[in-house]
Protein backbone atom coordinates (compact mmCIF):
# COMPACT_ATOMS: atom_id res chain seq x y z
CA UNK A 1 0.00 0.00 0.00
CA UNK A 2 1.28 3.45 -0.61
CA UNK A 3 -0.13 6.86 0.07
CA UNK A 4 0.38 9.09 -2.96
CA UNK A 5 -0.44 12.60 -3.97
CA UNK A 6 -4.17 12.74 -4.54
CA UNK A 7 -7.23 13.65 -2.51
CA UNK A 8 -9.16 11.28 -0.30
CA UNK A 9 -11.84 9.71 -2.39
CA UNK A 10 -15.04 8.22 -1.05
CA UNK A 11 -15.48 4.62 -0.22
CA UNK A 12 -18.74 2.84 -0.92
CA UNK A 13 -20.50 0.40 1.23
CA UNK A 14 -22.44 -2.34 -0.43
CA UNK A 15 -22.80 -4.21 2.82
CA UNK A 16 -20.74 -3.09 5.76
CA UNK A 17 -20.40 -5.65 8.45
CA UNK A 18 -21.59 -4.37 11.86
CA UNK A 19 -17.98 -4.61 13.03
CA UNK A 20 -17.04 -2.04 10.45
CA UNK A 21 -19.75 0.52 11.00
CA UNK A 22 -18.66 3.81 12.44
CA UNK A 23 -20.34 4.32 15.78
CA UNK A 24 -22.70 7.27 15.76
CA UNK A 25 -22.30 9.86 18.46
CA UNK A 26 -25.22 11.97 19.53
CA UNK A 27 -22.80 14.81 20.27
CA UNK A 28 -21.92 15.27 16.60
CA UNK A 29 -24.06 17.93 14.92
CA UNK A 30 -22.94 17.49 11.29
CA UNK A 31 -20.76 15.06 9.37
CA UNK A 32 -19.39 14.34 5.90
CA UNK A 33 -18.50 10.71 5.20
CA UNK A 34 -17.40 8.70 2.18
CA UNK A 35 -17.50 4.97 1.68
CA UNK A 36 -15.77 2.97 -1.09
CA UNK A 37 -16.23 -0.70 -1.78
CA UNK A 38 -14.34 -2.80 -4.31
CA UNK A 39 -15.47 -6.35 -5.14
CA UNK A 40 -13.30 -8.85 -6.99
CA UNK A 41 -16.03 -10.91 -8.67
CA UNK A 42 -19.46 -9.23 -8.38
CA UNK A 43 -22.68 -10.80 -9.59
CA UNK A 44 -23.43 -10.36 -13.28
CA UNK A 45 -24.37 -6.77 -14.06
CA UNK A 46 -23.38 -5.46 -10.64
CA UNK A 47 -20.55 -2.90 -10.33
CA UNK A 48 -17.19 -4.02 -8.96
CA UNK A 49 -16.57 -0.61 -7.41
CA UNK A 50 -18.92 1.88 -5.74
CA UNK A 51 -18.49 5.22 -3.99
CA UNK A 52 -21.12 6.73 -1.68
CA UNK A 53 -20.99 10.10 0.03
CA UNK A 54 -23.15 11.20 2.96
CA UNK A 55 -23.87 14.60 4.49
CA UNK A 56 -25.04 13.77 7.99
CA UNK A 57 -26.89 10.54 7.16
CA UNK A 58 -28.20 11.61 3.75
CA UNK A 59 -26.63 10.05 0.65
CA UNK A 60 -25.82 12.95 -1.67
CA UNK A 61 -23.43 11.59 -4.35
CA UNK A 62 -22.73 8.25 -6.05
CA UNK A 63 -20.23 6.68 -8.41
CA UNK A 64 -19.96 3.12 -9.67
CA UNK A 65 -17.84 1.22 -12.16
CA UNK A 66 -20.80 0.65 -14.49
CA UNK A 67 -21.63 4.31 -15.16
CA UNK A 68 -18.16 5.68 -14.35
CA UNK A 69 -19.72 9.03 -13.55
CA UNK A 70 -20.01 10.82 -10.24
CA UNK A 71 -23.69 11.74 -9.94
CA UNK A 72 -25.84 13.73 -7.49
CA UNK A 73 -28.32 11.93 -5.27
CA UNK A 74 -30.09 15.08 -4.10
CA UNK A 75 -31.38 18.10 -6.02
CA UNK A 76 -29.44 20.65 -3.97
CA UNK A 77 -26.13 19.26 -5.31
CA UNK A 78 -27.00 20.81 -8.69
CA UNK A 79 -26.00 24.16 -7.17
CA UNK A 80 -22.48 22.90 -6.64
CA UNK A 81 -22.11 22.04 -10.32
CA UNK A 82 -23.35 25.47 -11.36
CA UNK A 83 -20.95 27.25 -9.02
CA UNK A 84 -18.04 24.99 -10.02
CA UNK A 85 -18.49 23.76 -13.64
CA UNK A 86 -15.55 21.35 -13.31
CA UNK A 87 -16.82 19.76 -10.09
CA UNK A 88 -18.49 16.65 -11.53
CA UNK A 89 -15.72 15.94 -14.03
CA UNK A 90 -13.09 16.34 -11.32
CA UNK A 91 -14.96 14.04 -8.96
CA UNK A 92 -15.52 11.51 -11.73
CA UNK A 93 -11.82 11.37 -12.58
CA UNK A 94 -10.80 11.09 -8.93
CA UNK A 95 -13.27 8.24 -8.40
CA UNK A 96 -12.00 6.44 -11.49
CA UNK A 97 -8.46 6.61 -10.08
CA UNK A 98 -9.74 5.01 -6.89
CA UNK A 99 -11.56 2.35 -8.89
CA UNK A 100 -8.23 1.30 -10.42
CA UNK A 101 -6.56 1.44 -7.00
CA UNK A 102 -9.20 -0.88 -5.55
CA UNK A 103 -8.46 -3.48 -8.24
CA UNK A 104 -4.77 -3.40 -7.39
CA UNK A 105 -5.54 -3.47 -3.68
CA UNK A 106 -7.71 -6.56 -4.00
CA UNK A 107 -4.99 -8.42 -5.86
CA UNK A 108 -2.34 -7.44 -3.31
CA UNK A 109 -4.46 -8.42 -0.33
CA UNK A 110 -5.51 -11.70 -1.88
CA UNK A 111 -1.80 -12.56 -2.18
CA UNK A 112 -1.07 -11.46 1.38
CA UNK A 113 -3.84 -13.64 2.77
CA UNK A 114 -2.84 -16.48 0.43
CA UNK A 115 -6.37 -16.69 -0.96
CA UNK A 116 -7.66 -18.13 -4.20
CA UNK A 117 -9.70 -16.17 -6.71
CA UNK A 118 -13.36 -15.58 -5.95
CA UNK A 119 -15.45 -13.02 -4.12
CA UNK A 120 -13.36 -10.67 -1.98
CA UNK A 121 -14.15 -7.15 -0.73
CA UNK A 122 -11.99 -4.09 -0.14
CA UNK A 123 -13.43 -1.11 1.70
CA UNK A 124 -12.42 2.37 2.70
CA UNK A 125 -14.22 4.98 4.72
CA UNK A 126 -13.23 8.46 5.79
CA UNK A 127 -14.82 11.71 6.80
CA UNK A 128 -15.08 14.54 9.25
CA UNK A 129 -17.44 15.72 11.97
CA UNK A 130 -18.29 19.14 13.31
CA UNK A 131 -19.62 19.14 16.87
CA UNK A 132 -21.98 21.64 18.42
CA UNK A 133 -19.24 23.01 20.67
CA UNK A 134 -17.11 23.90 17.62
CA UNK A 135 -14.66 21.02 17.94
CA UNK A 136 -13.81 18.91 14.89
CA UNK A 137 -13.07 15.27 14.26
CA UNK A 138 -11.92 13.12 11.36
CA UNK A 139 -11.28 9.48 10.56
CA UNK A 140 -9.88 7.22 7.84
CA UNK A 141 -9.75 3.44 7.77
CA UNK A 142 -9.58 0.53 5.38
CA UNK A 143 -11.26 -2.84 5.57
CA UNK A 144 -10.91 -6.22 3.93
CA UNK A 145 -13.52 -8.98 3.87
CA UNK A 146 -15.73 -6.90 6.18
CA UNK A 147 -13.05 -6.51 8.88
CA UNK A 148 -10.94 -3.51 9.80
CA UNK A 149 -7.56 -3.74 8.06
CA UNK A 150 -5.72 -0.54 8.97
CA UNK A 151 -6.69 2.78 10.62
CA UNK A 152 -5.13 6.24 10.56
CA UNK A 153 -4.42 7.85 13.95
CA UNK A 154 -4.40 11.56 13.17
CA UNK A 155 -3.22 12.50 16.65
CA UNK A 156 0.04 10.55 16.35
CA UNK A 157 0.19 10.74 12.52
CA UNK A 158 0.68 6.99 12.38
CA UNK A 159 -1.17 3.95 11.05
CA UNK A 160 -2.55 1.19 13.25
CA UNK A 161 -2.56 -2.32 11.77
CA UNK A 162 -5.60 -4.33 12.81
CA UNK A 163 -4.27 -7.59 11.35
CA UNK A 164 -0.77 -9.05 10.81
CA UNK A 165 -1.18 -8.74 7.02
CA UNK A 166 -1.55 -4.96 7.45
CA UNK A 167 1.86 -4.51 9.09
CA UNK A 168 3.60 -4.24 5.71
CA UNK A 169 1.30 -1.39 4.79
CA UNK A 170 1.73 0.18 8.20
CA UNK A 171 5.53 0.32 7.86
CA UNK A 172 5.33 1.77 4.34
CA UNK A 173 2.83 4.46 5.26
CA UNK A 174 4.47 5.40 8.54
CA UNK A 175 7.62 6.08 6.50
CA UNK A 176 5.77 8.86 4.65
CA UNK A 177 5.31 11.57 7.34
CA UNK A 178 4.61 14.34 4.83
CA UNK A 179 1.72 12.38 3.33
CA UNK A 180 0.35 11.67 6.81
CA UNK A 181 0.45 15.39 7.62
CA UNK A 182 -1.55 16.03 4.44
CA UNK A 183 -4.12 13.43 5.43
CA UNK A 184 -4.53 15.07 8.83
CA UNK A 185 -4.83 18.48 7.19
CA UNK A 186 -7.53 17.20 4.84
CA UNK A 187 -9.56 15.61 7.61
CA UNK A 188 -9.39 18.62 9.93
CA UNK A 189 -9.55 21.47 7.42
CA UNK A 190 -10.52 20.79 3.81
CA UNK A 191 -13.11 18.15 4.69
CA UNK A 192 -14.74 20.55 7.16
CA UNK A 193 -14.78 23.29 4.48
CA UNK A 194 -16.59 20.95 2.08
CA UNK A 195 -19.02 19.93 4.80
CA UNK A 196 -19.89 23.57 5.50
CA UNK A 197 -20.27 24.25 1.77
CA UNK A 198 -22.63 21.32 1.31
CA UNK A 199 -24.69 22.37 4.32
CA UNK A 200 -25.07 25.87 2.87
CA UNK A 201 -26.06 24.51 -0.55
CA UNK A 202 -28.60 22.17 0.99
CA UNK A 203 -30.47 25.23 2.26
CA UNK A 204 -31.87 23.22 5.14
CA UNK A 205 -32.85 20.33 2.86
CA UNK A 206 -30.96 18.00 5.16
CA UNK A 207 -33.85 17.95 7.60
CA UNK A 208 -35.71 15.32 9.53
CA UNK A 209 -38.26 13.14 7.72
CA UNK A 210 -40.69 11.23 9.98
CA UNK A 211 -41.06 7.47 9.53
CA UNK A 212 -44.13 5.94 7.92
CA UNK A 213 -45.10 3.27 10.42
CA UNK A 214 -47.38 0.32 9.68
CA UNK A 215 -48.18 -2.83 11.64
CA UNK A 216 -49.32 -6.07 10.05
CA UNK A 217 -49.85 -9.52 11.52
CA UNK A 218 -50.32 -13.13 10.55
CA UNK A 219 -51.62 -16.18 12.38
CA UNK A 220 -49.38 -19.23 12.62
CA UNK A 221 -51.22 -22.33 11.40
CA UNK A 222 -49.31 -24.68 13.70
CA UNK A 223 -50.11 -23.22 17.11
CA UNK A 224 -52.48 -20.29 16.56
CA UNK A 225 -49.91 -17.74 17.79
CA UNK A 226 -49.61 -14.42 15.95
CA UNK A 227 -46.52 -12.78 14.46
CA UNK A 228 -46.72 -9.00 13.99
CA UNK A 229 -44.28 -6.85 12.02
CA UNK A 230 -43.86 -3.12 12.64
CA UNK A 231 -42.47 -1.56 9.47
CA UNK A 232 -40.63 1.80 9.60
CA UNK A 233 -40.02 3.46 6.24
CA UNK A 234 -38.88 6.74 4.70
CA UNK A 235 -37.28 8.30 7.79
CA UNK A 236 -34.25 10.57 8.06
CA UNK A 237 -31.86 10.88 9.83
CA UNK A 238 -31.06 7.21 10.41
CA UNK A 239 -31.12 7.36 14.21
CA UNK A 240 -34.43 5.92 15.42
CA UNK A 241 -35.68 4.25 18.57
CA UNK A 242 -38.27 1.55 17.94
CA UNK A 243 -39.40 -1.14 20.36
CA UNK A 244 -42.33 -3.30 21.37
CA UNK A 245 -44.12 -2.42 24.58
CA UNK A 246 -46.49 -4.45 26.71
CA UNK A 247 -48.73 -2.50 29.06
CA UNK A 248 -46.49 0.53 28.45
CA UNK A 249 -43.21 -1.23 29.32
CA UNK A 250 -40.50 -2.26 26.85
CA UNK A 251 -40.95 -5.95 25.98
CA UNK A 252 -38.14 -8.09 24.51
CA UNK A 253 -39.54 -11.62 24.78
CA UNK A 254 -40.25 -13.28 21.41
CA UNK A 255 -39.11 -10.16 19.52
CA UNK A 256 -36.72 -9.68 16.61
CA UNK A 257 -35.16 -6.51 15.18
CA UNK A 258 -34.37 -6.28 11.47
CA UNK A 259 -31.39 -4.36 10.13
CA UNK A 260 -31.50 -0.63 9.42
CA UNK A 261 -30.85 0.05 5.72
CA UNK A 262 -30.86 3.00 3.28
CA UNK A 263 -33.45 3.66 0.59
CA UNK A 264 -32.55 4.98 -2.87
CA UNK A 265 -33.97 8.42 -2.01
CA UNK A 266 -31.61 8.93 0.94
CA UNK A 267 -34.07 7.94 3.66
CA UNK A 268 -33.94 4.74 5.73
CA UNK A 269 -36.10 1.75 6.56
CA UNK A 270 -36.18 -0.94 9.21
CA UNK A 271 -38.60 -3.31 10.93
CA UNK A 272 -39.18 -5.29 14.10
CA UNK A 273 -41.39 -8.28 14.82
CA UNK A 274 -43.04 -9.91 17.81
CA UNK A 275 -44.77 -13.25 18.41
CA UNK A 276 -47.73 -13.16 20.80
CA UNK A 277 -50.82 -14.94 22.06
CA UNK A 278 -53.73 -13.37 20.10
CA UNK A 279 -55.75 -13.18 23.32
CA UNK A 280 -53.27 -10.56 24.60
CA UNK A 281 -53.04 -8.53 21.40
CA UNK A 282 -54.49 -5.40 23.00
CA UNK A 283 -51.62 -5.19 25.51
CA UNK A 284 -48.93 -4.60 22.87
CA UNK A 285 -47.82 -1.51 20.97
CA UNK A 286 -45.08 -0.63 18.50
CA UNK A 287 -43.33 2.34 20.12
CA UNK A 288 -41.35 4.72 17.87
CA UNK A 289 -39.24 7.79 18.69
CA UNK A 290 -37.59 9.87 15.94
CA UNK A 291 -36.48 13.47 15.36
CA UNK A 292 -39.09 13.80 12.60
CA UNK A 293 -41.94 13.04 15.01
CA UNK A 294 -43.37 15.77 17.21
CA UNK A 295 -44.01 13.16 19.89
CA UNK A 296 -43.44 9.41 20.32
CA UNK A 297 -45.74 7.16 18.33
CA UNK A 298 -47.53 4.08 19.72
CA UNK A 299 -49.28 1.82 17.22
CA UNK A 300 -51.69 -0.90 18.31
CA UNK A 301 -51.56 -4.35 16.73
CA UNK A 302 -54.28 -3.75 14.19
CA UNK A 303 -54.64 -3.96 10.45
CA UNK A 304 -54.91 -6.61 7.76
CA UNK A 305 -54.69 -10.21 8.94
CA UNK A 306 -52.52 -12.16 6.55
CA UNK A 307 -52.50 -15.94 6.75
CA UNK A 308 -48.82 -16.46 5.99
CA UNK A 309 -47.40 -17.86 2.77
CA UNK A 310 -46.46 -15.87 -0.32
CA UNK A 311 -48.66 -12.88 0.44
CA UNK A 312 -46.92 -12.33 3.77
CA UNK A 313 -43.47 -12.42 2.19
CA UNK A 314 -44.50 -10.11 -0.64
CA UNK A 315 -45.93 -7.56 1.79
CA UNK A 316 -42.66 -7.39 3.71
CA UNK A 317 -40.59 -6.99 0.53
CA UNK A 318 -42.96 -4.80 -1.47
CA UNK A 319 -42.40 -1.47 0.22
CA UNK A 320 -38.62 -1.80 -0.04
CA UNK A 321 -38.73 -2.50 -3.77
CA UNK A 322 -41.24 0.28 -4.33
CA UNK A 323 -38.86 2.81 -2.81
CA UNK A 324 -35.58 1.44 -4.13
CA UNK A 325 -36.27 -0.03 -7.57
CA UNK A 326 -35.89 3.23 -9.56
CA UNK A 327 -32.17 3.66 -8.89
CA UNK A 328 -29.34 3.36 -6.50
CA UNK A 329 -27.71 6.78 -6.72
CA UNK A 330 -25.26 8.19 -4.19
CA UNK A 331 -22.03 10.11 -4.06
CA UNK A 332 -18.68 11.35 -3.07
CA UNK A 333 -16.44 14.37 -2.31
CA UNK A 334 -13.52 15.93 -4.06
CA UNK A 335 -10.33 13.98 -3.68
CA UNK A 336 -7.73 16.38 -2.66
CA UNK A 337 -5.23 14.71 -0.49
CA UNK A 338 -4.16 11.13 -0.98
CA UNK A 339 -4.36 7.98 -3.05
CA UNK A 340 -5.51 4.71 -1.56
CA UNK A 341 -3.67 2.31 -3.84
CA UNK A 342 -2.06 -0.84 -2.49
CA UNK A 343 1.40 -1.44 -3.87
CA UNK A 344 2.28 -5.00 -4.73
CA UNK A 345 4.62 -6.55 -2.22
Amino acid sequence: MSVKSAPPPPSVVLSLSPKWRLSESGASSHSLKYFYTGISEPSQGQPHFVVLGFVDSQAFVHYDSNSRRMKPRVSWMEKVGKEDPQYWERETQASYVQEQASRQGLETLRDRYNQSKGLHTWQRMYGCELWRNGSKGGFLQYGYEGRTFITFDKETLTWVAAEPQAQITQRKWDALPQDNHRVKSYLEEECIEWLEKYLVNSGGAVSAEPPEVTVRGKTEVEDGMETHVCRLDGFYPREINASWTRDGEVWEEETFHGSLAPNADGTYHSWLSIRIDPKERGRYRCHVEHDGLQEPLDLALEGERLQGGEGWALWQAGRWWERNLPSWGASRISASCWDSSLDSD
